[in-house]
């Protein structure tokens, strides 16, 4: 099934669940039951060989869904060995109707024992559901050590255990899964934190819940999918001119670090902005102006100088190397006075970090270190609350906000949607990536998208243009330039043009 755009906490599937039991008459040990049948259908669908399956359960509705598993492969023929964990007393209502069943099917149930895991072809994790908030510790511990150090194909159910459900944070120790399959609603620790390399592949049921059931619970998050940008796409008349398509103008590149803000001002031409102007620090303004033509460069020693730049600009991008000695805090200075539109990244949110001001007309594009400077907090503190971090952030700060990361986020001043890139790949780890992704939001700002619109598209142009890079040559060794022709062509797909 397609994963569809809405992401939910916890505490919404719970109400999605109660919602569809008591108001559409979906008993709950149904539910289990067909969550039970979709995670063995993709079992046997990802691995047609697999006979002996290990199914470890714990003592909640998840280990209820395990023993459904294990009843069901037992009746296909398959040699379910199920282990335990937790006190027995513990399991009830459903859970403990659904491994009464299973018993009486001819399954036994073994404490769990690691040794027991070495005869397995797969392992189905049904420890943890989505409502765990404690640390993993003693048992449980060892019981996910194990499984991860098995060698073992390993589907999780809802979600592998021991990850936040919420936040993606691995809570003491978690299963790496190989596929994860969750259901009814889409959690949103899957794809933001930890949770994307925890989950591997992720596949999604909605378990014949109504549709109308969703109305009653509006979702925490939604995924930027393609098909929800192509009404802003750009489009172009015949008769357009480079002076319709606005000018970028971005400041940045202090002595020795041109090379971020040349990156910013091409990934604005090939977006698609008319005109790009590179305003940088006069000792390497007229090497940069020779290797790529297109861009006008700016030499920029003194303030008047920005300032009659800026005045023919239509918006403003500032950051890439733009250092935080005196010239930059100057350049940052100057920029800020304008009310043009503005994307700020780089040295350009460090700067503000220690003299925060709230404006509505401007995109900041903070990794988790520089949302941290500006929360004053540590990374790691945002990485474990990445939806809260990118909410303060707009409530501080204002306009729109990008936390770029894995699962990157967009949040806008005054709106409760968070927006949810899941595009993207390990290879983007590389420098120059995040001033090309500013100078990208920049051109679709002049282009006359709004900031929450530019920066949506800007992301999902930015990862999928990195995937379709990583696709054709491997992630390791990934380049920010190599991204710029890949934009240019995503972008053109999504356009419509105009007799």
């Amino acid at each position: 099934m397609k994963l569809p755009q809405a992401l939910y906490y916890a505490e919404q599937t719970r109400q999605l669940d109660e919602i569809a039991i008591t108001q559409e008459g979906i008993p709950g040990s149904t539910l289990m039951c067909r969550a039970g049948q979709a995670s063995l259908a993709l079992l046997r669908q990802r691995y047609p060989r697999a006979r002996i399956i290990a199914v470890v359960c714990g003592v909640g509705n998840n280990g209820g869904d395990g023993y459904v598993v294990a009843r069901l492969a037992q009746q296909a023929g398959l040699m379910p060995v199920v282990l335990e964990l937790g006190d027995p007393e513990r399991r009830r209502g459903d859970a403990r109707a659904a491994r009464e069943k299973m018993e009486a099917a001819g399954v036994r149930c073994h404490p769990f024992r690691a040794s027991r895991l070495e005869s397995a072809e797969v392992i189905v994790d049904a420890l943890f559901g989505t409502g765990l908030e404690r640390e993993v510790t003693d048992d449980w511990q060892v019981a996910i050590d194990a499984i991860n150090a098995a060698n073992v194909a390993v589907l999780a159910i809802d979600i592998p255990s021991g990850l936040h459900a919420d936040s993606g944070r691995v809570l003491g120790a978690a299963v790496h899964a190989d596929v994860t399959i969750t259901f009814i609603g889409l959690k949103t620790g899957l794809f933001t934190g930890e949770g994307p390399g925890f989950r591997g592949r992720l596949v999604f049921d909605d378990l014949g819940v109504p549709t109308d059931v969703y109305r009653n619970v509006p979702p925490s998050a939604l995924r930027i999918t393609e098909q929800s940008l192509l009404s802003l796409a750009p489009r172009r008349r015949r008769t357009l001119h480079k002076g319709d398509v606005g000018h970028v103008i971005v400041i940045g590149g202090t002595e020795g670090m041109s090379g971020a803000v040349r990156l910013a001002g091409e990934a604005a031409c090939r977006t698609g902005a008319g005109l790009v102007t590179v305003a940088t620090h006069p000792t390497h303004a007229a090497h940069i102006g020779s290797n790529r033509p297109e861009l006008m460069t700016y030499a920029v020693s003194e303030v008047k100088q920005l300032r009659a730049a800026i005045e023919r600009a239509t918006v403003i991008a500032v950051g890439p190397g733009l250092g935080r000695e005196q010239w930059g805090r100057r350049m940052l200075a100057t920029a800020l006075e304008s009310s043009k539109p503005l994307v700020v990244d780089a040295d350009g949110l460090n700067l503000l970090a220690p003299d925060p001001m709230k404006r509505d007309d401007w995109v900041l594009t903070p990794h988790p270190g520089e949302a941290a400077r500006l929360l004053t907090c540590t990374s790691a503190e945002v990485q474990a609350q990445r939806f809260d971090a990118v909410r303060s952030l707009a409530e501080r700060f204002g306009g729109v906000i990008v936390l770029k990361g894995a699962g990157t986020l967009i949040a806008e001043s005054g709106d409760r949607d968070v927006w949810l890139c899941d595009a993207g790949n390990p290879g983007m780890a590389s420098g120059g990536m995040g001033d090309v992704l500013t100078g990208i939001i920049a051109a679709l700002l002049a282009q006359g998208l709004s900031r929450l619109d530019a920066a949506r598209l800007g992301v999902w142009l930015h990862a999928t243009a990195a995937d379709d890079a990583a696709r054709n040559n491997g992630e390791i060794g990934l380049l920010a330039s190599d991204l710029l022709p890949l934009v240019r062509t995503r972008l053109n797909r999504l356009s419509i043009h105009e007799a």
